[in-house]
């Protein structure tokens, strides 16, 4: 249904699907088989407070790539000190999954790119955020978030920072991404390999 409404990207030679891991990647494997586009993984690790590790201060992405969310960094005063041991430990576990998933192939190219950026949905949009920013700093022609069901206000707040933002469904009152699958199972680091294993041979 997600495929559906992105028919305009469908068999371009700019376009590249990036699936953010692990709950987006079965999403983006239909969406990157019907558009008829490629497949990569963006790994996105949040950068929790050591006192609240749900509240993120920033992000690390593909690509070597930190943002720091600022705002909450000065509202905290977090340290350069705690910052820095904070992202150390989580740049290890990006490391790992970039290296369980991807094997040894390199980082895609996203220069000059129409990048797709695919998520099983959104509650929150803290790790879109944070996947959107890391992504700009890499400087693709244009970048699209696409999820099958967000809530209206979480959309509107990425529509600031995305160039774009398709959900097939923006229900209200929205409670979680789950209630609106009929299988909302939780993906593994096995299905995530073999997908991105399938993709690459097509």
């Amino acid at each position: 249904m997600l495929a559906g409404m992105l028919g305009e990207y469908a068999n371009r030679e700019d376009v590249l699907i990036l699936a953010l891991p692990r709950g987006g990647v079965p999403v983006a494997f239909e969406v990157a088989q019907a558009l008829n586009a490629p497949l990569d993984i963006f790994v996105v690790r949040k950068l929790g407070l050591p006192a609240n590790e749900e509240l993120a201060m920033g992000a690390l992405a593909s690509g070597n790539v930190r943002v720091l969310n600022d705002e909450v960094v000065d509202s905290f005063d977090v340290s350069d000190r705690v910052i820095e041991a904070v992202a150390e430990k989580e740049q290890v576990e990006l490391k790992r999954r970039e290296c369980l998933y991807r094997g040894d192939s390199p980082l895609p190219d996203v220069r000059g790119k129409t990048i797709l950026l695919v998520d099983d949905g959104v509650a929150t949009g803290a790790t879109m955020r944070a996947a959107v920013a890391a992504l700009r700093k890499q400087h693709p022609a244009r970048i699209v978030v696409a999820v099958p069901v967000g809530p209206p206000t979480t959309c509107d707040i990425l529509r600031a920072e995305a160039d774009e933002v398709i959900s097939f469904m923006t229900p209200e009152p929205f409670y979680a991404v789950g209630q609106w699958y009929r299988i909302f199972d939780q993906t593994t680091d096995a299905q995530v390999r073999e997908l991105y294993e399938r993709s690459r041979n097509r």
